[in-house]
């Protein structure tokens, strides 16, 4: 695993988000600054490692980061401002929530959160920075947590399982059920349902 970082002096954070496909639940964002005493391995993007192996180095990051921070944009603000900018207001106030403020920041992607520090944008990031991939551990962990505690509200959706994300189980529900409170209005299979179509 690579870390570009060349050029950078100083605290330099990790940023990535979780969720900005599912039709329901918040966009979860992450900072990590990474102790250099302390390397972590098997930091990974999250997407590749199983639920308990995510778990476990979720708590070593915690546990061994100089910071982390973890910040969401709700389903409200998602539907009033976009899913694009609600990540991006996500990752800032991630960035924010931080107890060390870094020098710099490194992202996931290619667009970048507006911070007062500098901010570079490294495409697959996830899966070459371990700052990034530390960040989309904890952006995922602490989403999926939120998703189960919304399957005990909302059973008849599957949240535990599909965590929002429009699967075809999750659009059963919706077709037979409707929306609720944690959908994301915006959405065009939530809108669908809203409007009453029945093809989506």
């Amino acid at each position: 695993m690579t870390m570009p970082l060349a050029g950078f002096e100083g605290w330099v954070g990790g940023v990535d988000e979780a969720g900005r496909g599912p039709l329901a639940g918040p966009v979860v964002a992450a900072c990590v600054i990474l102790d250099p005493a302390r390397p972590i391995a098997g930091l990974a993007d999250s997407k590749t490692l199983s639920a308990v192996r995510r778990t476990e180095l979720a708590d070593r990051i915690r546990a061994d980061a100089l910071a982390w921070a973890v910040a969401e944009a709700s389903v409200e603000e998602i539907d009033a401002l976009n899913i694009f900018r609600a990540t991006l207001l996500a990752m800032q106030r991630a960035v924010l929530g931080l107890q060390l403020q870094p020098q710099a920041i490194l992202v996931d992607g290619t667009h970048c959160p507006q911070v007062s520090c500098r901010a570079t944008a490294v495409v697959k990031g996830d899966a070459t920075v371990p700052s990034i991939s530390a960040a989309s551990i904890l952006a995922k962990t602490v989403r999926d947590d939120m998703l189960r505690q919304l399957h005990g509200r909302f059973p008849q959706y599957g949240f535990d399982r599909h965590k929002g994300y429009p699967t075809a189980e999750h659009l059963d529900a919706l077709r037979q059920y409707g929306a609720t409170e944690v959908h994301r209005r915006s959405f065009a299979p939530v809108r669908a349902v809203l409007i009453g179509a029945s093809s989506f």
